[in-house]
């Protein structure tokens, strides 16, 4: 169905709300009923059908308890009404807003809201009761908006709740995770969850950056200010200005990078490279790291101020070897996905494959999971991928204790594989780091590491 046949009913005791929504949606939609009070709400149920309820969370009602909201979206479902019910709420309603998603709300929206941010939200609720979703669903195969985070193990579905109820916000968010756990997805979907969904999302592997290009990189220069500066050039952090900065790898910056970065934090201004004006900023911060938080808050390694600063809420995202059934849902996205991407027909998983993959401890996480199943598809002869077609990076080992011995025999390995890896596609590194299922920057590092 299209927004423009859908039938809308909002439910809010606030006149000026009522007549926001009606103003908004009376040339988006066929039918837009507004209810002040929503004692009235079963009458109006079972006088006709609706495509989409939005319902505020508080009534000034004899209730008046705070739990308005869910109070009468059990009594929604108690009438088998099968309309996708959309809360609106408050900041400070916010986790009642998130229960209502527990308890089989489509979504939420906060006031003041973004116009386009409720029209999506309004089409994202009919396309999926279109499909036949469940209006409560936040896990299964129900990606986040926007991105591919897929998973209905307890974890994810923690993950999921915790980025519904944070995003709102501006606080700073710091994620942690293996790497190829899927950090820069959650990110991303912080932001298109946010206020600031409309602007600019941009992220920088600050890890990557040489003390000389970190802060022409991330603060900008002038011209001139050194050789290579031939104009005036903007850095991410104002190319960020109104919107969200990710800066992944944090963990990996030196100490005298992370008091540049601290300071534009504290001041909310950068100064460019060569000049004397700040330039104010207003952008959302998110962080990334695979150190994990008790070796990152080592002083010797990272400033605690500076932690305190990144870390407002932080998000940690389990290893794929943790998340049970997921592996089978995150491998029928991949098939999907290079099955046409190659044009090729979507394959199946055998139980032996699915077996092989519930029992392998995927140390390259997602990562490692989507080339095996990228690989997999290109290879494949048959409609059904079989265990045998289910090869993993030679690279990766598994995460066990191993003594000193062990661990000389193991870096030998990897010496070796790299080495043989890179003579196999001429030195191009980024066509090493996707047969190795490792990313650029670790593949670098391991270069480094034995002198490669």
């Amino acid at each position: 169905m299209q927004l423009k046949k859908a039938s809308i009913l909002v439910v809010d005791d606030d006149t000026d709300v009522l007549t926001a929504v009606r103003l908004l949606l009376r040339t988006q939609v066929k039918e837009i009923v507004t209810e002040k009070n929503p004692e009235n709400i079963p009458v109006l149920l079972r006088q006709q059908a609706f495509d989409v309820i939005l319902l505020d969370m508080n009534f000034k009602s004899a209730l008046n308890t705070g739990n308005e909201g869910l109070y009468w979206l059990q009594k929604i479902k108690e009438l088998k009404s099968d309309a996708a019910v959309i809360m609106i709420t408050a900041y400070g309603a916010i986790d009642l807003a998130i229960r209502s998603l527990k308890e089989g709300a489509f979504d939420f929206v906060v006031k003041p809201w973004h116009n386009e941010k409720l029209l999506t939200t309004i089409t994202d609720a009919i396309s999926k009761k279109d499909n036949g979703h469940k209006a409560a669903s936040v896990g299964a195969k129900a990606p986040v908006a926007g991105t591919e985070l897929i998973g209905d193990s307890p974890a994810m579905q923690d993950i999921l709740l915790k980025i519904k109820k944070i995003a709102p916000t501006d606080a700073n968010i710091l994620i942690l995770g293996e790497n190829g756990t899927g950090k820069e997805l959650v990110a991303k979907a912080i932001h298109e969850q946010s206020l600031r969904a409309g602007k600019p999302f941009i992220k920088v592997d600050v890890g990557a950056l040489t003390e000389s290009l970190f802060e022409s990189e991330l603060f900008g220069h002038k011209k001139g200010a050194f050789t290579d500066a031939r104009e005036d050039r903007a850095g991410r952090f104002e190319a960020a200005n109104g919107g969200t900065i990710f800066l992944d790898e944090i963990g990996n910056i030196s100490l005298q990078q992370q008091s540049k970065l601290l300071s534009v934090l504290q001041n909310r201004q950068v100064i460019r490279v060569g000049a004397n004006e700040p330039v104010d900023i207003d952008v959302r911060l998110l962080c990334a790291t695979n150190v994990p938080l008790q070796e990152l808050a080592n002083e010797s390694r990272f400033r605690k101020d500076l932690i305190y600063r990144i870390n407002t809420v932080e998000i940690t995202i389990p290893p794929l070897r943790k998340r049970g059934h997921d592996v089978i849902l995150l491998a029928d996205h991949f098939m999907q996905v290079y099955a046409h991407k190659y044009m090729k027909p979507v394959p199946g998983l055998s139980k032996s494959a699915k077996e092989k993959l519930l029992h392998y401890h995927f140390p390259g996480n997602v990562r490692e999971l989507q080339y095996a199943i990228e690989r997999a598809v290109i290879m494949a002869d048959g409609e059904v991928l079989e265990a045998a077609d289910m090869l993993f990076s030679p690279i990766e080992s598994a995460p066990v204790e191993v003594d000193a011995a062990q661990e000389s025999n193991l870096e030998e390995l990897e010496k070796v594989t790299i080495n043989r890896v890179l003579q196999l596609h001429s030195g191009n590194l980024t066509k090493a780091a996707r047969e190795l299922g490792i990313t650029r920057t670790a593949l670098y590092r391991r270069m480094n590491k034995y002198g490669l």
